[in-house]
């Protein structure tokens, strides 16, 4: 195996970047994307540490995190194993990227920012569940939002036959940004767009 050895030798091997891959990316959570994130129960937390990366699955019986404001959202940290690799990531470099998926939904969100813990009991005691609080919460501080195409979701059928939940789609985050954008001829083409493109 020779690996690649520069980002010119990267570069060689793909076309220009799809122009809207570029342009749908926010700076805040718009109202699609607050309520596309109200709607997930689950998302993945991605940190980086001196020790290395680290992927951190998050789930929640309702919404899994709460956004205070279009540049703020809240992650409990429910109780786990103890292992705190994401949290001791996030004490020494706050960089975060949380991915957020909805069953049956074919788009996967990513918003991407800085991250500090608080265990402030004015922020934990608005977490519960029983009896029980989150020792700390994630304070996420948002510099991008933006939604995933939905190939790796329909290569992988990972919903399988669940019902499209009602959910802003592809088309309409484009649309909040370029208002002049056709989001329903996109969302309604995009299945057979993608078929052409999956692998």
């Amino acid at each position: 195996m020779t690996p690649i050895p520069d980002l010119e030798t990267l570069e060689s091997l793909f076309e220009a970047a799809v122009p809207a891959s570029l342009t749908k990316v926010v700076r805040q959570i718009t109202p699609p994307y607050a309520t596309w994130i109200a709607a997930a129960r689950f998302c993945v937390l991605s940190t980086v540490g001196p020790e290395g990366t680290d992927g951190s699955p998050r789930g929640d019986d309702g919404p899994v995190v709460r956004i205070i404001d279009p540049k703020t959202i809240w992650l409990p940290d429910w109780r786990g194993n103890n292992r705190i690799d994401s949290l001791r990531n996030i004490v020494r470099d706050g960089r975060v990227s949380l991915m957020f998926m909805v069953p049956g939904s074919g788009n996967v969100v990513r918003v991407n920012g800085r991250a500090v813990l608080t265990a402030d009991p004015t922020v934990i005691h608005q977490f519960q569940q029983g009896d029980k609080h989150p020792k700390v919460v994630i304070v996420v501080t948002v510099a991008e939002v933006y939604f995933q195409c939905a190939k790796a979701i329909l290569r992988s059928a990972l919903w399988g036959d669940l019902p499209r939940p009602d959910l802003p789609t592809a088309g309409q985050f484009v649309k909040d940004v370029q208002p002049d954008f056709d989001a329903e001829s996109y969302d309604n083409g995009y299945a057979a767009y993608a078929k052409t493109r999956m692998w």
